[in-house]
């Protein structure tokens, strides 16, 4: 078979699945309801699991579609390999873990290669849109490199469908765009239905030092910890402090794009995953992991940039984890998977049967490979421990 001929069959074969994916959107849909997601955009955990899983997906790196090319793929799989290929694992991971939320953390669309940013975003997420799947995001380095600034990005994901993303907190000044925070309600009907049992925090890290004497990438800025400090202290107050009263604070985790200078901390014996390039963080360390720790209730934090590191690693409490690169114009490495890193979130269960607060947090990653295959599963916090990290089948630690 011809070259052409090759191509044309890739091309045909995405386009079909994009087709398939698309025509079962209402059909996945329909059924969110039913699983405990409030109405009005509200987030629930569902009754019938007491669950609440997230996917993140970090650095798409989308452009222009079909005519933009794949990077860092086999020989085998370069021909017809595109930004489709970033369409189709989105609809392939979806379908198969049926999220209550995606999170996009930065480098969504890559600037540079595409022709119109605002037709990039929106062909970017447009698998979590078309399947009615609630959405939020964070900007990284790469998404105002293009025809929309920085500002005018994080005001584009604020106007689409399904988005549950914010421009800025209101009455406040703070550095960079898309800082805000996300509240998921207790299991409609039970004592914490209006109560929120997780706290999820957005943060926008920043693209590249604005100070001339500092170089490198930017980073998290001081009226951005003041706020985040002063929302988790005002949630935890009304957790444990309104009727019904909790015992202690609801768990929180945190999305951003680029990785902090405590990333750095971990080797090979303290981590799950893998460390394949060095961790590209700020030259200056402006404190947020302080300001995590300090917080009291944060338990894990979640990051990209750096596309072939995929780890999770403890530090004074606080699981600091990678997703590794999910889109095919990205980086990445020849014949190691696209990847994206799930978490799933436990309700604890009463004598009574009735759903409580969190009981534990799990996280496992998705490959682009033929069977979606799930590796790297581990339990990142419960309640009473620190969590720990999941036996493989030959009894080491991984």
């Amino acid at each position: 078979m011809g070259l052409a001929h090759r191509r044309l069959l890739l091309l045909l074969l995405h386009l079909l699945l994009l087709v398939a994916a698309a025509a079962e959107a209402a059909a996945a849909g329909a059924g969110r309801k039913e699983k405990g997601i409030g109405g009005g955009g509200g987030l629930r955990f569902r009754g019938g699991s007491g669950t609440f899983k997230v996917v993140q997906v970090a650095d798409m790196h989308y452009a222009d579609g079909r005519r933009t090319g794949c990077l860092d793929v086999l020989p085998s799989e370069a021909a017809g390999c595109s930004d489709l290929n970033t369409t189709a694992f989105l609809y392939r991971l979806f379908r198969d873990e049926d999220p209550d939320l995606v999170v996009f953390t930065g480098d969504n669309i890559y600037g540079f290669d595409a022709t119109d940013a605002a037709k990039s975003m929106d062909a970017a997420i447009a698998p979590a849109i078309n399947m009615n799947l609630p959405w939020a995001a964070v900007i990284g380095n790469h998404d105002q490199e293009g025809t929309l600034s920085r500002e005018g990005v994080m005001r584009h994901l604020v106007g689409m469908k399904n988005t549950l993303s914010r421009f800025n907190p209101e009455g406040i000044e703070i550095d960079g765009y898309g800082n805000y925070n996300l509240e998921v309600g207790g299991v409609e009907g039970t004592l914490l239905a209006n109560k929120s049992v997780l706290n999820l925090y957005f943060l926008d890290s920043g693209d590249y030092s604005t100070v001339p004497s500092i170089g490198g990438y930017g980073w998290i800025k001081a009226s951005q910890q003041f706020w985040f400090q002063q929302t988790s202290s005002n949630l935890q107050t009304k957790y444990m402090k309104e009727e019904p009263k909790q015992k202690a604070a609801a768990p929180g985790l945190v999305y951003f794009h680029i990785p902090l200078p405590e990333f750095s901390s971990f080797t090979s014996s303290n981590f799950t995953g893998v460390k394949q390039e060095g961790i590209s963080s700020p030259s200056i360390n402006s404190g947020f992991f302080a300001s995590m720790v300090e917080a009291g209730d944060v338990k894990a934090a979640f990051i990209g940039h750096d596309h072939v590191n995929d780890f999770c690693g403890k530090l004074n409490g606080i699981q600091l984890c990678y997703a590794g690169g999910f889109g095919y114009h990205a980086y990445g490495k020849a014949g190691w998977s696209r990847r994206a890193r799930v978490v799933s979130v436990q309700l604890e269960k009463s004598d009574g049967g009735e759903w409580r607060g969190v009981k534990s947090i799990k996280t496992w990653k998705r490959l682009d490979d033929p069977h979606l295959t799930t590796i790297d599963s581990e339990v990142l916090w419960n309640r009473g421990s620190n969590g720990r990290r999941k036996k493989n089948p030959d009894g080491k630690m991984r």
